[in-house]
């Protein structure tokens, strides 16, 4: 890899627009690796709770739902229809997912003069924590990463090499991206503002950039349509998030910017080469636009990694100037960098730790994803237990309720084999799902909290894992409730946004 990782001897021969060719073999390689990766390590460990909840909303799709938009959960729908109805199977479309980012990534540093070192160079960065994280537990974050660097990409060929008709496929991939998370919102405005402070302002004036604006909200439309008719409900999400994690969120920001990618330097590089190489001067509003989207999110209190699209853009512009200084002992270096944090990343990211020592690895504990992924079938039979010791006439008037999305995905998930009732929940969208039927007045609860609307319960069991894995399913208990009031006047109360 070494021997791929400096541009300082590249007599490859470059385009009409001072490109150098697309390096296909090292790049692709990356890319094939990655996702086999994630392919290989996809059926170990269990479902993450967002990926048991995605399950769920996937088998009843919609046009959006109240804490997101309806791409995810299709995709793992897909996955489910394709492969079967398996951890495996959610999973293999993100892992494809993140292969098509990394050859993305090693096209941007093309666009920025980059060769063969700096496109390996920028499709290593892909191989970081956050990224093998998101696509390994199918996150919205990892189609998000595709659309916001497809976004920079045709942006950048707009800018740098003339060709107008980008801003067109900019607006498009945008306004499909819309279909995932609305956050390419806040990428926009900070490429739009960016442009405003560092120019090329006349930009403004092209009629291709207008077209693109149209077709975003031409491709987009639906989804707006569907937050306007009910009432933006994504806005009472967001403020919901604020309100419970806004404080941390924002702690951390700065801080989780320098452990998201691989070799923070080289993202910093990019953001240098930007400011002063006047061969970028047309995509220096890039290097703005990082800044604005740091306040911008720290005034909505968003999570740390809502930036991680356009920091990876900024660390394949970098890999450029990097991959040209690594030259003798320097190249070597380099890639030992590389190969230690891509290393560290997928040990921290990908359950390659057996599940019975991940107690004492410490990795669950640094991250939470891991620890997320861990016991819900435990749960699951502990609830089962529970159901089991109730008569017979009160399993015929019985009903599963969980205070959390990742405890009624895994009842949907796992229940029905061990002839467990249907499982209802207040929290976001599964809220709408409900109420149960009015018979069903016998409550099995899992709950981190002591109930308070479904009339008179009592503990029968606390959840926990034969990993001894802590998280916050530990935090529960399983109640048996008979209500007092019917069920029409208690769901109301039970909705709950976070």
């Amino acid at each position: 890899m070494a021997n791929t990782l400096s541009d300082a001897a590249d007599t490859e021969r470059m385009d009409a627009l001072g490109r150098r060719p697309v390096a296909w073999w090292p790049v692709g390689l990356i890319a094939s690796g990655t996702t086999l990766l994630l392919l290989i390590t996809a059926g170990r460990y269990d479902y993450h709770r967002d990926e048991l909840y995605f399950r769920m909303l996937g088998m009843r799709p919609q046009w959006g739902y109240v804490d997101q938009p309806p791409f995810t959960p299709l995709l793992g729908r897909l996955g489910i229809e394709v492969f079967g109805d398996t951890v495996w199977a959610m999973r293999v479309p993100f892992a494809i997912i993140l292969g098509l980012v990394v050859v993305l990534t090693a096209l941007i540093a093309r666009e920025a003069g980059g060769g063969a070192g700096a496109q390996s160079l920028a499709a290593a960065g892909v191989v970081s924590v956050f990224p093998l994280t998101a696509a390994h537990v199918g996150s919205t974050a990892a189609p998000d990463l595709l659309v916001w660097l497809g976004v920079i990409f045709f942006v950048m060929r707009a800018l740098l090499a003339g060709r107008e008709r980008a801003w067109l496929a900019a607006g498009v991939t945008a306004g499909l991206g819309l279909y995932n998370k609305h956050l390419v919102v806040l990428l926009l405005l900070c490429l739009g503002a960016g442009l405003l402070i560092a120019g090329p302002r006349e930009v403004f004036r092209s009629r291709w950039l207008w077209a693109g604006v149209a077709a975003c909200l031409v491709a987009g439309l639906p989804n707006l349509i569907y937050q306007l008719v009910n009432g933006f409900p994504q806005a009472a999400m967001a403020a919901a998030i604020k309100a419970n994690k806004g404080d941390e969120s924002r702690a951390l920001l700065i801080p989780l910017q320098f452990v998201l990618l691989i070799l923070p330097p080289v993202w910093i590089a990019g953001i240098v080469v930007l400011l002063r190489d006047a061969r970028l001067r047309a995509v220096r509003s890039l290097a703005v636009a990082y800044p604005l989207m740091l306040i911008l999110v720290l005034a909505m209190a968003g999570q740390p990694y809502y930036p991680l699209g356009l920091l990876l853009a900024l660390f394949a512009i970098g890999a450029v100037p990097v991959a040209r200084w690594a030259r003798g002992w320097r190249r070597h270096l380099l890639a030992i960098g590389v190969a230690a944090f891509a290393l560290l990343a997928v040990l921290s990211s990908l359950p390659v730790v057996p599940e019975d020592r991940l107690a004492e690895s410490g990795i669950a504990e640094m991250n939470e994803t891991v620890a997320d992924q861990i016991g819900w079938r435990d749960y699951v039979w502990q609830v089962g237990s529970v159901h089991a010791g109730l008569s017979e006439a009160d399993r015929r008037r019985a009903v599963l309720f969980t205070g959390n999305y990742g405890e009624a995905g895994a009842l949907d998930r796992y229940g029905r084999a061990l002839g467990l009732p249907d499982v209802y929940s207040g929290h976001n969208e599964l809220h709408h799902f409900g109420p149960p039927p009015a018979g069903r007045t016998v409550v099995i609860a899992v709950l981190q909290v002591p109930p308070r609307l479904l009339g008179d319960c009592s503990p029968k069991a606390r959840l926990r894992n034969a990993a001894g894995v802590e998280n916050e399913e530990l935090e529960a208990r399983v109640y048996v409730c008979r209500l007092d009031r019917p069920w029409t006047a208690i769901w109301p109360e039970l909705q709950h946004y976070d």
